[in-house]
C-alpha cells in the first residue's frame, strides 16, 4: 500500500479567525463549524443562508453565454417552420442525461424530432460521419450537438454544404478553431464572458433551454422537472460542485429524492439504493448504470430508460441495463488484473512516471475505468489502450495537479484524434505509433509532474476533537451538501486517539474499532482496505487518524462512526 502524504489546510490568519468567531456566534454554531464555513468562502450570515439555502433565482442569465440569442432564434425559426429536428449527444452519463433532458423538453411542445447517440465502437466520440448520413438521409435541417460537437470542425463544415445546420452546446476546451455552426455554446470559449465555466453539457443545454423559456414565455418550473437528469450529469461528470452547479445540484436531488422520473426511480430501486440519495449515491449506483448501456451495448438504452412513462416498462429496461453493468463489472475487474501483471513484470515501468498499456482484446467501455484502477495501485497518469477499428484507442486518467490532457496534446504528431479535460482525456492512434507515444508521453509526464504529485494525498480540512463531535455537529455538517469537488465531504484529523477495545478484521481486508480521546465518547471507526493496521493497532499505542464523518443507521439505531482514510503511528 502507498504511504499517503497528509495535506493539512493552512489555519485561518488572524483576520479571518475572527471572522470565524463572529460566524459562529451569528449562526449559534461551534468554532470547527465555522472554520469550515469561512474556509469554504462563506463569511457572513447573508452568504451562509445562500449556502444552506442556494436558490434557483439565483441561476445566471443564460443570454450572458455566447451565441446564445442565436441559438434561440435557430431553434425558435425551426419549430415554427416545421423543420426536423436532430438531438445528438454523447453516449456517457452527461451525453444520455442530456439528450433525455432536451429531448423530453421538447417533444411536450413539439413533435418532429428524433435523437442521436453515436454507437461508442462503430461512431467514437463526438459529431460522427455516418450521424451526418443519417441526418440527410432522413431529412433533419437542424442538429443540436449535446457534450460534444466543439472539436467537430471537418463534419459540420461537411454538414453546412449539405444544407444541415448545427448548434453546439459543449463544455469542453475548444481546439484553434471553432466549429462553422449557426452558434456554439462552450463557456470555455474564450470570447464567451458567462459567469460560470464549469457547467455540464448538460448544464449548457438547460441554459439553451432556459432561454428558449424566457424567450417564448414558457414557465420555468416545466424545465425544472428536469434537475433530477442535471444533477446526475454534474455527479457523474466530477465538476466542481460550486456557483451554479451547486444551485443545480441541490434541487436536481431534491427532485430525484422526492419524485425522480419513472426510469431514474427503476434505476435507484435495482442498484438497491436505501434512504437518502446523495452526490456519492449517485456517482456509485447510478452513473455506472446508465455508462454501462454504452459500454456494453447501446446508450440509447439508458436514454430508452429515461424517457420511459410506463413502470413496468422501466423496471424492465432497468433489469437490462443491470445486467449490462454486471458484465462491465466482469469485465473491469478482469483486465484490471491483467493491466496491474503487465505493470509489474516490466522493469521499464520501474522508472517511469506515466503508465501506457496497450492490449487489442481489451474491452473499449470499460478502459477509462482500468486506467482508474491502476492509478489506485501506482499514483501516477494512465491511458489505457486496445484495438478499435484497426487503430489503438485508448482512455487517460491522471493524478491530482497533472495536466494530462496538455500533455497528450504535446504528443498529437503522433495522434490521429484526442480531447478531453485536465483528469481525464481519450484519444486515438495508429497501433504502430504506440511506442514512440509511449516513451514520448514518458519524457513529456518526467518533465513536468512534481514528486509530490506521485505520491497519493489527503487533504485535511481541519484538526477536530472528538469531543466536539455530536448530533447537532453532524446535523449541521450534513446541510453544507451537495459534496464533490470544490466543496468536498470535509475531512478531519484527530491526534493522541487510543483503542477502546480490540480491533476486528471483516472480510480479511477491512479494520473495525472503537477509539477514544482523552475523555472523549467512544466512536467507531471503520477502514476499508486497512487490515495490514491491525498489527501496530494491537500493539497500544497512541496513534492519528483522518476520516468522513457517516450516521450508521442499523436496526433504525442512528449512531455517528468514523470513516477512516489513513492511520499514522505516533
Amino acid at each position: 500500500m502507498i504511504d499517503k502524504r497528509w495535506i493539512q489546510i493552512p489555519e485561518l490568519p488572524s483576520d479571518q479567525l475572527e471572522v470565524a468567531r463572529e460566524l459562529a456566534e451569528a449562526l449559534k454554531v461551534n468554532p470547527f463549524l465555522a472554520t469550515l464555513l469561512v474556509q469554504r468562502g462563506v463569511k457572513d450570515f447573508e452568504q451562509s443562508r445562500n449556502f444552506f439555502r442556494p436558490d434557483l433565482t439565483h441561476l445566471h442569465d443564460p443570454y450572458l453565454m455566447q451565441d446564445m440569442d442565436i441559438a434561440v432564434e435557430r431553434l425558435s425559426k425551426a419549430i415554427s417552420n416545421g423543420e426536423k429536428i436532430l438531438v445528438y449527444g454523447d453516449y456517457d452519463v452527461d451525453g444520455t442525461t442530456s439528450v433525455t433532458m432536451f429531448y423530453g423538453f421538447l417533444r411536450k411542445i413539439y413533435d418532429n424530432l428524433d435523437y442521436y447517440i453515436p454507437d461508442r465502437y462503430n461512431e467514437g466520440y463526438g459529431v460522427s460521419w455516418q450521424s451526418i448520413d443519417f441526418a440527410q438521409e432522413n431529412g433533419f435541417n437542424l442538429i443540436v450537438t449535446l457534450d460534444c460537437g466543439i472539436k467537430s470542425v471537418d463534419k459540420v463544415t461537411e454538414a453546412n454544404k449539405r444544407g444541415i445546420d448545427f448548434i453546439i452546446c459543449d463544455h469542453h476546451r475548444p481546439g484553434d478553431e471553432l466549429p462553422p455552426a449557426v452558434a456554439v455554446l462552450d463557456p470555455k470559449r474564450e470570447d464567451c464572458l458567462y459567469p460560470y465555466k464549469e457547467l455540464t453539457g448538460c448544464g449548457v443545454g438547460f441554459k439553451l433551454l432556459q432561454a428558449f423559456c424566457i424567450h417564448h414565455d414558457i414557465p420555468q418550473e416545466s424545465l425544472f422537472e428536469y434537475l433530477d437528469l442535471l444533477v446526475v450529469s454534474i455527479a457523474a461528470d466530477i465538476v466542481p460542485i460550486t456557483g451554479e452547479n451547486r444551485i443545480l445540484a441541490y434541487y436536481g436531488l431534491q427532485r430525484l429524492n422526492a419524485s425522480p422520473r419513472v426510469g431514474m426511480k427503476a434505476l435507484i430501486d435495482i442498484a438497491g439504493i436505501k434512504g437518502v440519495l446523495d452526490i456519492t449515491n449517485v456517482v456509485f449506483g447510478l452513473g455506472p448504470r446508465i455508462n454501462a448501456a454504452g459500454r456494453i451495448k447501446h446508450a440509447k438504452e439508458a436514454v430508452r430508460l429515461l424517457l420511459c412513462e410506463e413502470e413496468q416498462e422501466a423496471v424492465d429496461f432497468a433489469y437490462e441495463i443491470n445486467q449490462h453493468n454486471s458484465d462491465r463489472r466482469t469485465f473491469d475487474s478482469s483486465i484490471t488484473e491483467e493491466a496491474l501483471a503487465m505493470i509489474e513484470s516490466d522493469n521499464w515501468f520501474t522508472e517511469a512516471r506515466s503508465t501506457v498499456l496497450y492490449k487489442e482484446s481489451w474491452h473499449k467501455g470499460v478502459i477509462g475505468i482500468v486506467a482508474s484502477r491502476c492509478i489506485e495501485k501506482y499514483h501516477r497518469p494512465t491511458i489505457i489502450l486496445t484495438e478499435s477499428h484497426g487503430k489503438a484507442a485508448g482512455s487517460a486518467r491522471s493524478v491530482p495537479g497533472f495536466d494530462v490532457y496538455e500533455a497528450i496534446e504535446e504528443c498529437a504528431e503522433l495522434l490521429e484524434q484526442f480531447g478531453g479535460h485536465t483528469f481525464a482525456a481519450g484519444l486515438t492512434m495508429p497501433i504502430e505509433n504506440i511506442e514512440a507515444f509511449r516513451a514520448k508521453f514518458d519524457q513529456i509526464v518526467s518533465s513536468r509532474i512534481l514528486p509530490d504529485q506521485l505520491i497519493p494525498m489527503i487533504n485535511i480540512d481541519l484538526e477536530l476533537e472528538l469531543s466536539a463531535v455530536t448530533a447537532k455537529f453532524y446535523n449541521i455538517l450534513r446541510q453544507m451538501g451537495p459534496f464533490g469537488p470544490g466543496n468536498m465531504t470535509p475531512i478531519f484529523e484527530s491526534k493522541e486517539v487510543s483503542l477502546a477495545g480490540q480491533p476486528t478484521i471483516m472480510k480479511e481486508k477491512h479494520i473495525k474499532f472503537d477509539v477514544k480521546q482523552n475523555g472523549s465518547p467512544i466512536f467507531t471507526a471503520i477502514g476499508f482496505g486497512m487490515s495490514q493496521f491491525y498489527q501496530d493497532l494491537i500493539k497500544g499505542r497512541t496513534f492519528s487518524i483522518c476520516y468522513n464523518l457517516e450516521e450508521n443507521n442499523f436496526r433504525d439505531k442512528k449512531t455517528l462512526q468514523l470513516f477512516l482514510k489513513d492511520i499514522k503511528f505516533n
